[in-house]
C-alpha cells in the first residue's frame, strides 16, 4: 500500500465518522495543554509526596527492622545478664551453705570442746570429791577405831597410841 491510499482511506473514515480537522487539531492542542498544566502543576507535586511518602515508608520500615534488631540484642543482653545472674545467685546459695556448714562444724567442735571440759571438770570433782570423803571416812574409822579400843581395853590411850592405831587402820583400809 501506498501512502496516498492510506492518506485517502483515513479521510474517508474521517468524513463518515464527522471528524473536523481544524477542531481536531484544536482540540488537540487544548488537550496537550491540559495535559502539560495538570503535569506540571498537579501530577508533578502528587507524584513528588508519594514519592516522599514512600521514603518515609521505606524509612520506617528500615527503622522497624533496626528497632527488631536492638530489642533481640536487648533481649539476648537481658539473657545473658538474667543467667549471669541466676549464676551468681547459685554461687552465693552454695558459699552460704559452705558457710553455714563451716559454722556448724565448729560450732559442734566448740560443743564437743565444752563438753570434754564439762566431764573433765566433773571428773575432777568427783575425783576430789571421792578423795575427800576416803579422807574422812579414814580419818572416822581412826577416830572409832581408837575409841572403841579405849572403850574395849578400858584404858586411856595416850596420843601416840592413837596415831599408831589410826595408821594402821589406814594401811588396812588401803591394802
Amino acid at each position: 500500500m501506498n501512502y496516498f491510499m492510506f492518506a485517502g482511506i483515513i479521510e474517508d473514515t474521517a468524513r463518515d465518522f464527522g471528524v473536523n480537522w481544524e477542531h481536531f487539531f484544536a482540540q488537540a492542542l487544548s488537550f496537550c495543554i491540559v495535559a502539560f498544566l495538570l503535569h506540571r502543576f498537579a501530577y508533578k507535586p502528587i507524584l513528588g509526596v508519594l514519592e516522599e511518602r514512600r521514603g518515609r515508608i521505606a524509612e520506617s520500615l528500615a527503622n522497624a527492622e533496626r528497632i527488631k534488631a536492638e530489642l533481640a540484642k536487648t533481649e539476648a543482653t537481658r539473657q545473658e545478664v538474667l543467667a549471669k545472674a541466676g549464676a551468681q545467685a547459685d554461687r552465693l546459695i552454695e558459699e552460704a551453705r559452705a558457710a553455714a556448714a563451716r559454722v556448724l562444724e565448729v560450732e559442734t567442735q566448740q560443743a564437743i570442746a565444752a563438753a570434754e571440759r564439762i566431764l573433765a571438770r566433773a571428773r575432777e570433782a568427783a575425783a576430789q570429791d571421792h578423795a575427800r570423803m576416803l579422807a574422812e571416812l579414814r580419818a572416822e574409822v581412826g577416830r572409832l577405831v581408837v575409841d572403841t579400843t579405849a572403850k574395849v581395853t578400858g584404858k586411856v590411850l595416850t596420843l601416840d597410841d592413837q596415831r599408831r592405831l589410826a595408821e594402821e587402820t589406814n594401811r588396812q583400809l588401803a591394802a
